[in-house]
């Protein structure tokens, strides 16, 4: 007995003394370093992250007049950024958002900055959620909030420059951001039932096809959702991909994949068959086709 609360509290200690961590280094499968959960400035200009980060922060140059009429109004705000120091467009935008800032004397301490897995069982998420409930299928991801509230966000990269962007949105607040389908369905996903959206299925579809930024956009929105465990959800998201882009093999890849990881093998297959017929040597939907016929015993 004695020894068993002994672990269970050394577990508690441990879990607590990592959810407080700042900087956090693990490696991955291909032997890469990469942070996870909250960090700072200093993490970036260290480890095999440095060579990057110095090179696009030094390179950059900053508008100095956009910084000039931004600062005074941007200190009004918090920024939450979300991350990854596997993606390229982090490697690009990271750097600069930094030395936008520092330009621009915006408080450190007004400044929260995660970063986030790439795994299959944590795509985009970090060690302790912080992404939770804020719809980052995107990074970098930057929100901006005033009085607790967000404002606006700046999603994988600026439509201008990030200053520009920035001043957009703390002056006017006339600013959309890239992925407006994506960030539209996470809305709707969040104020109406399935049910409901099922029912206005041809009008979403007809809206969503004006302004979706190619068939990838709702699929990286739906792997988000999937690998969060929000199954249901992500079918929805992938099932109505493939009424707005019907001619695109990927779009049933995925959601041949969702049906697979929900163990409905008989939708995963039909999926991957439609696949086929689009792309007959697509390797990937050869081979699931298999897996699947073994899980049924087909």
């Amino acid at each position: 007995m004695q020894r068993t609360v002994f672990f269970s509290i050394l577990l508690l200690g441990l879990q607590l003394c990592f959810s407080q961590s700042l900087n956090h280094i693990e490696t991955d499968v291909k032997g890469n370093e990469v942070l996870l959960g909250k960090i700072n400035k200093t993490a970036l200009t260290n480890n095999s992250f440095n060579e990057w980060f110095s090179k696009n922060y030094g390179d950059y140059l900053v508008n100095k007049s956009v910084i000039k009429q931004l600062k005074d109004s941007l200190k009004q705000y918090e920024i939450k950024v979300f991350l990854g120091t596997w993606c390229g467009d982090s490697k690009r935008e990271i750097p600069r958002f930094y030395k936008v800032i520092e330009t621009a004397k915006f408080p450190e301490s007004q400044l929260q900055v995660i970063a986030v897995n790439r795994t299959e069982d944590a795509y985009k998420q970090s060690p302790n959620h912080e992404e939770k409930g804020l719809n980052i299928h995107r990074v970098p991801t930057f929100i901006f909030y005033k009085n607790g509230n967000e404002v606006n966000r700046i999603v994988e990269y600026p439509k201008e420059t990030l200053e520009r962007d920035m001043l957009s949105i703390v002056t006017d607040n006339k600013y959309t951001p890239n992925y407006m389908a994506a960030n539209y369905f996470d809305y709707l996903l969040n104020s109406k039932t399935l049910d409901a959206l099922k029912n206005e299925e041809p009008e979403l579809v007809s809206r969503l096809a004006e302004f979706v930024k190619g068939s990838r956009e709702l699929n990286t929105y739906g792997y988000s959702l999937l690998r969060s465990n929000q199954t249901e959800k992500a079918l929805y998201v992938f099932d109505l991909n493939t009424k707005i882009f019907p001619y695109k093999y990927n779009v049933y890849d995925s959601l041949g994949e969702a049906y697979y990881v929900t163990k409905i093998y008989s939708e995963a297959l039909k999926n991957y068959y439609k696949v086929l017929s689009l792309n007959p040597d697509d390797k990937n939907a050869l081979e699931m086709v298999e897996k699947v016929k073994l899980k049924t015993g087909n």
